[in-house]
């Protein structure tokens, strides 16, 4: 079996893009895909496959990044032709190829449907995609709820509980970090296992300004007595608004504060015209499930995070 990226046959791109998008765990259809390229966000060289002696195509791999991205930020596809007998195991040697390529093991993101966990297909379709990244080095797993929001949930008023305002990025970074302690995200939890406080919330305070989102949308939420609350931090991607980044600090927690910071960003996201505002937030992050249900945000699909364990 060879392995190889499109970018070293011009002719390969075509016939990458033409797999059948169909299959238990849907990939991106051709128009999508080639939708990615024209904007960058795919590229040949982050496009990986393996043919068979006879030059068949037998799997094909979709990494993914932002337009300016240096390197794919996470793995948007993966597929294994029905006539491999071990799809887990050529799947894993093209991952493989591909992490050494781009040095580095970006995550895997499968996007399923609610109750996917009842449908064999599916459950059999993630076993071996999820065995595969597991042998790739992929070996932490994190489920996520995929919500959105749309005008018709309509907008919650402000209560005067909290009052926002501007922050500098250094009183951002006291915020991340205090944020961090006792969270309940995953991401979090599994970062501050690698590095410290203040270092993590370097980390997600450049990661947000590198976002579509505008820096000038964030804000500190106080008390009105000036006590610092939690933040609000709205967002974007290349394809909606977003809510990007949210929390309440350790001692303002149980008081229903997120509430009033989710409506503040649903509101500045609402106010600018979005006509849909996305979220996911871990499926153990129960507060923060119940307060997007609150709010009207609806559960649209279970993204599963494949990813490498943080390093120390």
């Amino acid at each position: 079996m060879r392995f190889r990226s499109a970018l070293d046959d011009p002719a390969a791109l075509d016939r990458a893009l033409a797999w059948p998008a169909e299959g238990p765990v849907p990939p991106l259809p051709a128009d999508r895909v080639r939708e990615e390229f024209a904007a960058r966000r795919m590229r040949p060289e982050w496009t990986w496959f393996a043919e068979d002696a006879d030059g068949r195509m037998a799997a094909r791999a979709l990494w993914w990044g932002r337009a300016d991205s240096e390197r794919p930020v996470a793995l948007d596809c993966l597929q294994v032709s029905p006539s491999v007998a071990d799809p887990a195991a050529l799947a894993a040697a093209l991952l493989a190829a591909g992490h050494a390529a781009f040095g580095k093991r970006p995550g895997h993101h499968l996007s399923l449907p609610r109750g996917w966990r009842e449908d064999p297909a599916v459950t059999g379709a993630v076993a071996w995609r999820r065995e595969a990244a597991s042998r790739a080095g992929l070996t932490r797993g994190i489920e996520r709820l995929r919500y959105e929001w749309t005008p018709a949930a309509g907008t919650a008023a402000p209560t005067g509980r909290l009052v926002f305002r501007e922050g500098t990025d250094e009183e951002f970074l006291d915020a991340f970090a205090r944020l961090s302690r006792g969270s309940l995200d995953l991401a979090t939890r599994h970062g501050l296992e690698a590095t410290t406080e203040e270092r993590l919330a370097r980390e997600d305070l450049a990661f947000y300004r590198d976002c579509p989102g505008e820096r000038s949308w964030w804000r500190l939420a106080h008390l009105p007595d000036g006590t610092l609350a939690g933040m609000a931090v709205p967002s974007a991607t290349p394809y909606h608004r977003n809510v990007g980044y949210l929390g309440v600090v350790p001692e303002q927690r149980g008081k229903g504060l997120i509430d009033e910071i989710l409506a503040e960003i649903t509101r500045f996201h609402a106010a600018e015209g979005a006509d849909r505002i996305t979220a996911t937030t871990d499926t153990v992050n129960l507060p923060m499930a119940a307060a997007f249900d609150r709010a009207g945000y609806e559960v649209t699909e279970i993204r599963l995070v494949l990813e490498a364990p943080a390093a120390g």
